[in-house]
Order: structure tokens, then C-alpha cells, then sequence
């Protein structure tokens, strides 16, 4: 009987400036922006947020991101995207904050027909959400460099043409709540990236799309749909 070998290797982030973060989940909180939740058809109140998850190496980075099989609707979520140093559980908004190591933009690709018919049936979003290469994410740019503040803007633009644009200020909970949220049902740990939600003007991408996300003062991410 033949022995089972396989090369087990960890995706890693660069860090803006030098260096590699390991990572070890991906966590992402669903409809954190008031508009966003009206466009998708919720009611924005201030519930307790929700979490789904995507693999560790969905993450990419790069210029190029396959466009994914099964699909005839890939849409583009630009959102602020925590790196955490720390972790625990139970935690408070003050020691959550306090585990942050850093802050990106990424986008959260989703296949937008698999998610609306898993909603319809009752079924996981897994195929929707969690495919390869959903997450490319930009440089991280630890937390003692950066400014992300209530006014910080988040954008995306395709083509050059600009079709999300808002600020840190439009989420419905902090970074800081959303994280002590989460710990609640998970322990968080050194490696979890956490996606904090997108703004209105979600969209479409065609092979061929050219894709700008913006975090004002984080570095930006760039990328064309092959």
C-alpha cells in the first residue's frame, strides 16, 4: 500500500514594507453597511451581525484573478479587511482592538447566482462565497502606520469607472464590536483575517475587468479578471 505524501504550505499576505502574515482563517461578516443591506433587500437595523467563512487560500495576490467556473454572475465586494496578532475569546471591544496587527483592502468575490439560489433553498453559501481565489487581498500595512478612521473612504472602481464608494463611518458595527461579536462564537487567533462588509454598488465583472479597490491610506489593490 502506497504512502500518502503531500506538501502542506501556509498562505501568506505581504506586508507593506517587507515581510510575509501567515494566514490562518478568513472571517467575514455579512451586510455591515446600511445601504448594502437595503440593495440586497434587508432591513439595515442593528442586529447582531452574521459571519461566514472562506477557505485560507482563497486568499491571492497578484494582477490576475480567475474568473471561476459554475457562474454567470461574479460580483466584487471591496471591503476593509482586519489582520489580527492576537486573539482570544469572549473579548471586549477594547482588547479586540488591541489584537489588531494590521489593516488591508481586499474584495470578497462572490458567485451571485450560487448565493441567491442557496438563499432561496436554504443551503450553505460555501459555493458562492468560498471558491478559489475569492479573497485577493492588498499589502497589509500594519496598525501603528495606519489611519482608519470614521471618514476613511472605501472605493472600487472597474474599468475606471467608479461604482462603490463609501466611508468607514457606514458600517453598522465598528471594527472593534465586530471583532468581540465573532469571538463569541470562535476563538480568535494570530493569522485570522476578518472581512468587515462591503458598501452599495456591488456589480458584475467580465473577463477582462480591470479592478481598483481603495482603502484610503492602506496600499491599493489592483487586479484584471482572466
Amino acid at each position: 500500500m502506497g504512502k500518502f505524501q503531500t506538501a502542506l504550505t501556509v498562505p501568506c499576505v505581504a506586508v507593506e514594507g517587507g515581510g510575509l502574515f501567515p494566514v490562518r482563517r478568513i472571517y467575514c461578516v455579512g451586510r455591515n453597511y446600511a445601504d448594502h443591506a437595503r440593495e440586497m433587500g434587508s432591513d439595515p437595523s442593528r442586529e447582531p451581525p452574521f459571519f461566514f467563512g472562506k477557505p485560507a487560500d482563497a486568499v491571492i495576490q497578484g494582477h490576475a484573478v480567475p474568473y471561476p467556473p459554475k457562474t454567470k454572475q461574479l460580483h466584487h465586494e471591496v471591503e476593509l479587511v482586519v489582520a489580527l496578532k492576537s486573539g482570544g475569546r469572549d473579548l471586549s471591544p477594547k482588547d479586540a482592538e488591541a489584537a489588531v496587527f494590521g489593516y488591508a483592502v481586499g474584495v470578497d468575490l462572490t458567485r451571485r447566482d450560487l448565493q441567491e439560489e442557496a438563499k432561496k433553498t436554504g443551503r450553505p453559501w460555501d459555493m458562492g462565497k468560498g471558491f478559489d481565489a475569492s479573497a485577493p487581498i492588498g499589502r497589509i500595512l500594519p496598525r501603528d502606520r495606519a489611519m482608519i478612521e470614521p471618514g476613511t473612504a472605501i472605493r472600487l472602481s472597474v474599468d475606471g469607472k467608479e461604482r462603490q464608494n463609501g466611508t468607514i463611518s457606514q458600517m453598522i458595527w465598528s471594527v472593534a464590536e465586530v471583532l468581540a461579536n465573532l469571538s463569541t462564537f470562535v476563538e480568535l487567533k494570530a493569522g485570522d483575517l476578518i472581512f468587515t462588509g462591503t458598501p452599495s454598488g456591488v456589480g458584475a465583472l467580465d473577463p477582462g475587468a480591470r479592478v481598483e479597490a481603495r482603502v484610503d491610506g492602506l496600499p491599493r489593490l489592483l487586479f484584471t479578471v482572466k
